[in-house]
């Protein structure tokens, strides 16, 4: 169990911080539930920023844009057509 000093690391910044001074991230959208979880951290400043949104089928869309597979500009390319469609089919 981490302790509130321990220090954690913010996925978005990569500044190191103390765990209390941190806001848990939850890349499923659901922080409550606990069990055989491994969360990850953002620093305070960083988590002011992060859009609020809804994130279903948020993992899906990265899998399929190639995330962690094929190289950052191409991921990217891929991400943001997927998005767009997205976007103009709900409009």
């Amino acid at each position: 169990m981490w302790a509130d000093h321990d220090p954690v690391t913010c996925i978005a910044c990569g500044d190191t911080t103390a765990r209390s001074d941190a806001r848990e991230y939850d890349k499923h959208g659901d922080r409550w539930t606990r069990t055989d979880k491994e969360f990850e951290y953002l620093c305070k400043p960083c988590f002011r920023r992060l859009t609020k949104h809804a994130r279903d089928g948020l993992e899906a869309a990265l899998d399929d844009a190639g995330a962690g597979r094929v190289p950052d500009d191409e991921f990217l390319a891929r991400f943001l057509d997927a998005t767009r469609e997205d976007t103009a089919e709900r409009e």
